[in-house]
């Protein structure tokens, strides 16, 4: 077990959030990690194929980046593990899980699968199976916003948009290109490093030579933080301030959030690189749980309300599962649309 980096330690008392925004991020998580659930006993079943990678144990990372902005204007920018940042972003269950069923009425028309969630409705901007290749493309979408409202003279144009990606995207050229263009232009732009200490079957450790990503922000003058990825109020606390910077003009943020995935690379992937020490000490540290009890110390929830989302949630992801059970494939004569932009 590679020596744990020290967690940054976030103070609850110093942020307020209210009953109805703690529920929120509850059952948000819950949905990523019931439909994730889902996922493995439908892969297991034969229903889905391909590489599916699981978002299990993140979800505190997304929840409390996506509800710190504005669902359905600002934009999301996934990766090949993107299944929960769609549901966050506010893609439908039903829509998502159609999506791994390869069926028509998938988000991406039964064309993308797990890897490559999209829905333009909803502002998320894609799900991509190369390492870091959504960087550029998060930044594209940020220049738009900016370009409109400062050159255009769009008043309304203040979206932001956030970048996720995984710790070893943060070795690729595009990461360090894309972080010079922003800081350069100051694009509204949050970018999330979803540093779970594994890319695939390498530690992150062996791969890098500054292991702390969120000080790289230095090199490009940006805002760099470091934030306990497995508590969703520290990470709801600094997305809020980088959102807020962002949408005042004030340039870019690199986010980077300690976190761990609570299942292998992908449903193919046996998971036997990672130690059992290293694994129970993460697992103790479930996101949902800790949430849970917060509601619950802090008298913003009782038990059977935590009880009545977890079964809420469980409905909508049995009734996703049927949805897409029942929805048609894909017609074979429109096999080349969607290749290029066209009108519907």
């Amino acid at each position: 077990m590679v020596q744990e980096r020290t967690l940054p330690t976030f103070n609850p008392a110093t942020t307020h959030i209210t009953k109805e925004e703690g529920l929120r991020l509850y059952e948000d998580m819950v949905l990523g990690r019931l439909f994730e659930d889902k996922c493995a006993e439908m892969y297991y079943r034969g229903k889905m194929f391909g590489f599916v990678h699981l978002y299990n144990g993140q979800e505190a990372v997304c929840s409390g980046v996506v509800q710190s902005m504005r669902p359905g204007e600002d934009y999301v920018c996934s990766t090949y593990r993107d299944h929960v940042h769609a549901l966050s972003a506010g893609v439908p269950a039903r829509e998502v899980m159609a999506e791994l069923f390869g069926k028509a009425t998938g988000c991406s028309k039964g064309r993308g699968g797990s890897m490559h969630m999209f829905s333009a409705e909803h502002r998320l901007l894609g799900g991509y199976a190369f390492v870091a290749e959504g960087i550029p493309v998060a930044a594209g979408a940020a220049f738009q916003s900016k370009y409109r409202r400062e050159v255009l003279g769009d008043k309304n144009a203040d979206q932001v948009t956030a970048c996720f990606f995984g710790d070893g995207a943060a070795n690729n050229g595009q990461f360090f290109e894309t972080l010079n263009m922003a800081a350069l232009w100051k694009l509204p732009i949050l970018f999330v490093v979803e540093n779970n200490k594994w890319a695939i079957g390498m530690s992150h450790e062996r791969a890098t030579s500054q292991p702390e990503i969120y000080k790289k922000a230095s090199v490009f003058n940006m805002v760099g933080v470091e934030v306990d990825g497995m508590d969703v109020l520290a990470v709801r606390a600094v997305a809020q301030e980088a959102v807020a910077r962002a949408r005042a003009g004030e340039g870019p943020t690199l986010i980077e959030a300690l976190t761990y995935r609570f299942r292998g690379h992908s449903l193919a992937d046996p998971d036997e690189m990672r130690s059992k020490a290293e694994k129970e000490f993460w697992f103790a540290r479930d996101p949902i749980k800790k949430l849970a009890a917060y509601l619950l110390e802090q008298n913003l929830a009782d038990e059977g309300e935590i009880k009545a989302i977890d079964r809420k949630i469980q409905d909508v992801i049995d009734e996703a599962v049927k949805f897409a059970e029942s929805s048609p494939e894909p017609d074979p004569s429109e096999l080349y649309r969607f290749v290029f932009a066209e009108d519907e």
